[in-house]
């Protein structure tokens, strides 16, 4: 029998997706609930799974095609078995010596095999193709990738090699790729944040040292006690900005037009970066969640965020965000905006400096602390006094505990 697979259906915000991959072929076995395509939105990727077991008849979306809402994927012959491409491919062998390039290899691999060829620019007859009939699958052209290095000298030819130009100029390489659609998207939301919002960046620094006494003395006996979640630093930079946006709720509020929407909850966003790109996910009542519980929740999007787990709901609203560009090194920065949120606090490095204490010179673990602010709602006072709440707070994370 027959089944169509489709697409999922896309939420109210999202108006279409992209073809990221086939991860199978035309003619290929599926097992239910076996990875079959991935569908890039402008947030996440959304994965497509087998419905049964079967064999991919046919594909109707090939990598790149723009499709929407339940578009039809592909159909599936549920409880059929791919042929054996050991009878399909005999005869091949038997005349591979007499004509090895009777075949047009390109027309004989499926979407995802051809999309690998054409970026690598790699000729299709010099791949020797494992498929059903020959046929040229994505692994035998990472197989081919893979060993290419030893074998592409042996098989250029001496003429090949004497056009080559030598010196410097023959290693000016080039290459143009598509940007993808979610890093489109991210490009333009990064471009509307700049032109559509008084975004404005006030700095603070913070002394690290109380936060790390903590850490290190409890470290072990959190971990115990939590199952495994370790405590990092983000936990507290999340809780600290929860209790420090219920003192100034300007900061947490939102531009809907010409109305402001003030937010009685704290979802917080966390910035996550993938392999794809920054994103976004949103830890929900914030406020409500213990250390322990926030620990988790960012390891967990985290893992999510970098295998392209991710769903809709977990990118959606949010109505702060906490960054931290010092995990890459980061010593200071302007974090951007993610409208139509007005309020972004920026973590970086942190950095032993000479700090004066009480008339002495001493060496502290510090950190700079960046709040990137939309000034059409926030004046530059509550945004000042929002970060030295911050700062407070982690200098005396007691306090967040006892919500002083």
């Amino acid at each position: 029998m027959a089944i169509q697979i489709k697409a999922p259906a896309f939420p109210e915000s999202v108006a279409d997706g992209e073809v990221a991959a086939w991860h199978k072929e035309e003619g290929d076995s599926v097992q239910r609930d076996e990875l079959i395509v991935e569908i890039e939105t402008d947030k996440v990727v959304m994965e497509v799974v087998a419905p049964a077991d079967g064999v991919i008849q046919k594909i109707h979306a090939a990598v790149g095609e723009t499709i929407e809402s339940e578009a039809l994927l592909a159909d599936l012959e549920e409880g059929a078995v791919a042929a054996s491409p050991a009878a399909d491919s005999a005869p091949e062998t038997a005349s591979a010596d007499a004509a090895p390039a009777a075949t047009d290899s390109s027309s004989e691999m499926g979407p995802a095999a051809r999309q690998m060829v054409e970026e690598h620019k790699l000729d299709p007859s010099l791949i020797t193709g494992t498929g059903k009939g020959g046929r040229i699958t994505k692994e035998d052209v990472t197989a081919y990738i893979k060993d290419k290095p030893a074998a592409a000298p042996v098989a250029a030819s001496s003429a090949a090699v004497a056009d080559v130009p030598s010196g410097p100029s023959s290693e000016r390489v080039e290459k143009r790729v598509p940007m993808t659609r979610m890093r489109a998207r991210i490009a333009e939301r990064l471009l509307e944040a700049t032109t559509s919002t008084a975004m404005l960046t006030t700095f603070n620094e913070v002394n690290m040292a109380p936060v790390m006494a903590l850490r290190k003395k409890y470290k072990d006996q959190f971990e115990k006690t939590h199952n495994g979640t370790r405590l990092g630093f983000m936990g507290f930079f999340v809780k600290a900005a929860c209790e420090a946006l219920k003192r100034y709720p300007a900061v947490n509020a939102s531009i809907d037009g010409n109305d402001v929407v003030y937010h009685g909850y704290q979802d917080i966003g966390v910035a996550v970066s993938t392999d794809g790109g920054l994103v976004v996910p949103v830890l929900r009542d914030a406020d409500f969640m213990s250390l322990a519980d926030v620990e988790a929740a960012i390891v967990d999007l985290g893992t999510r965020a970098k295998a392209n787990k991710l769903t809709i709901d977990d990118m959606t609203g949010g109505t702060f965000t906490v960054t931290n560009g010092g995990v890459f090194g980061s010593l200071l920065s302007t974090p951007i905006l993610n409208p139509p949120q007005t309020g972004i606090l920026g973590m970086h490095k942190i950095q032993e400096r000479p700090m004066v204490v009480d008339g002495e010179v001493v060496v502290l673990p510090m950190m700079y602390l960046a709040l990137s602010y939309d000034h059409r709602l926030i004046d530059g006072k509550t945004a000042v006094q929002y970060l030295v709440a911050v700062k407070d707070l982690i200098e005396d994370p007691a306090r967040i505990l006892l919500q002083l």
